[in-house]
C-alpha cells in the first residue's frame, strides 16, 4: 500500500502544485489519477519514486517512508513506463527488456528466461523480435516492450505516465487490453496516470479525480459515474456519461443460466445441448466452475469427422470478459467495439458467473423502463 501523508509540494517561484494532499494506493489495483492539466497528477506520481520530492508530508510504501530510502535503490524496485517508451535505440529489444534485471545482477538464464516469458505474454515472439532494434518496431510495439520492461524486474508497483496517449486508437484499445489481462493475471499495484476519462473507466479499480492539487473526489469508475460529488465532476465526466449512470451493472442484466458444458463432453453431445438450449454455442467450464472457453456449431462441425475428439479439442479461448460489478455502459462498449454477441461475466478468480446478451440487455432495460414508467404515472395520479 502507498499512503500520502499531508504532502505539499511548492516549487522555488512559490508555485504550489499540491496542496495537503492525504490519499491511500490499494495494493494490487489499478489506481488512475485524472484531471485537468495542471492539476498535480503527474507530480503524485513521480513523488512515489522520488524522481520529485515533497516540500512537506510523508509518503508511505508499506510503512516505510521513502525520503529514508536511497532513491536509485527505491527506482529499481519500481517499474516506471512513460508516454515517449525511452527505449535506448542501440539495444536489442532483448537487451531493453533486461536492463533493470542486469543492474540487479541477475544471471543471464534468469534474465534470458523473463524476457521470453514477458515478450510471450504480450504477443512478440522472442525468436522473431528478441533481437530487434526498436526502429524495426511499430509505435504500438515499443510501447509494448515499454510496459514489458517496467516488469521484469517483477516489481510490486508499476507507474504509468500517459503510456498509451501517443497511439492510434486501435493499438491503444489493444494495449488497454493486454494491461487488464495482464493485471488479472499479476495483480500489480499500478498507479496510472492519464487525461482521458474513457481510459480511466475502463481500467481503473479507483479513480482519482484532481484538479488546482487537491483530490475531488475518490472511488471506483461505478461509483464516480453513479455519485459525482460536485459539478466539476459532473462536467469532468461530461454529459454523455452521465446519460447512462443509471444504468444497472453486468451482474444485473446477465442470463445466470447460459448453456455450458464441461470440456470432456463429446461432440455429438454438444451438439445435442446446443439443440436442446436453441443455441449456436456454448460456453466452456471446468469442474471448479472456471470459465476456459467457447464453442460453436461451426467448431464442432469441424472437428465432428473424429470421434474421440471432445469440445476441448475444439474449443476457442475467451478474448474478452467482465465482473459483475462492471457498469453496464462499460460491457456494452466492449461488446460493440469487438462485435460481440454476448459477454461472459466472471469473478475474481476466474469463476464463470453468468452471460450478457444482447437478449438480456434489452429485456432489462424493457423491464426498468416499463417500471418507472409506471412510477411516473402514479405520481401524476
Amino acid at each position: 500500500m502507498i499512503q500520502f501523508i499531508g504532502v505539499n509540494k511548492v516549487y522555488d517561484d512559490g508555485h504550489r502544485v499540491l496542496n495537503d494532499l492525504n490519499l491511500e494506493i490499494k495494493e494490487g489495483e489499478i489506481t488512475v489519477l485524472i484531471g485537468p492539466s495542471g492539476c498535480g497528477k503527474t507530480t503524485t506520481m513521480k513523488l512515489i519514486n522520488r524522481l520529485i520530492n515533497p516540500s512537506s508530508g510523508q509518503i508511505l510504501i508499506d510503512g516505510n517512508n521513502i525520503s529514508k530510502l536511497d532513491p536509485v535503490e527505491l527506482r529499481r524496485e519500481i517499474g516506471y513506463v512513460i508516454q515517449n517508451i525511452g527505449l535506448f535505440p542501440h539495444m536489442t529489444i532483448a537487451k531493453n527488456v533486461g536492463v533493470v534485471p542486469r543492474l540487479l545482477k541477475w544471471n543471464k538464464e534468469k534474465i534470458t528466461a523473463k524476457v521470453d516469458e514477458l515478450m510471450t505474454m504480450v504477443g512478440l515472439d522472442p525468436r522473431l523480435f528478441a533481437n530487434r532494434y526498436p526502429s524495426e518496431l511499430s509505435g504500438g510495439q515499443q510501447q509494448r516492450i515499454g510496459v514489458i520492461r517496467a516488469l521484469a524486474a517483477e516489481p510490486s508497483i508499476i507507474l504509468m505516465d500517459e503510456p498509451f496517449s501517443a497511439l492510434d486508437p486501435i493499438s491503444r484499445e489493444q494495449l488497454q487490453d493486454e494491461l487488464i489481462s495482464l493485471q488479472q493475471e499479476l495483480k500489480k499495484t499500478i498507479v496510472f496516470v492519464t487525461h482521458d476519462m474513457d481510459e480511466a473507466i475502463k481500467l481503473a479499480d479507483t479513480i482519482i479525480l484532481m484538479n488546482e492539487g487537491r483530490i475531488v473526489q475518490s472511488g471506483s469508475p461505478e461509483r464516480i459515474l453513479r455519485h459525482p460529488s460536485n459539478d466539476f465532476v459532473k462536467n469532468f465526466i461530461g454529459k454523455k456519461r452521465m446519460q447512462v449512470e443509471n444504468l444497472p451493472v453486468a451482474g444485473d442484466v446477465m442470463v445466470d443460466s447460459p448453456a455450458v458444458a464441461l470440456p470432456t463432453r463429446g461432440l455429438a453431445e454438444a451438439m445435442k445441448m446446443m439443440e436442446k438450449r436453441r443455441v449456436d454455442s456454448l460456453l466452456i467450464v471446468d469442474k471448479d466452475n472456471k470459465l476456459v472457453g467457447t464453442v460453436s456449431i461451426y467448431q464442432v462441425l469441424d472437428h465432428y469427422g473424429d470421434e474421440g475428439k471432445t469440445v476441448a479439442d475444439a474449443m476457442r479461448p475467451i478474448q474478452h470478459v467482465v465482473h459483475p460489478e462492471t457498469p453496464l455502459s462499460v460491457a456494452l462498449n466492449l461488446m460493440s467495439q469487438h462485435q460481440l454477441s454476448n459477454l461472459p461475466v466472471i469473478r475474481d478468480n476466474s469463476g464463470f458467473v453468468g452471460l450478457i446478451t444482447r437478449g438480456s440487455v434489452v429485456s432489462h432495460l424493457a423491464d426498468a423502463y416499463s417500471v418507472q414508467e409506471m412510477e411516473d404515472q402514479a405520481h401524476v395520479g
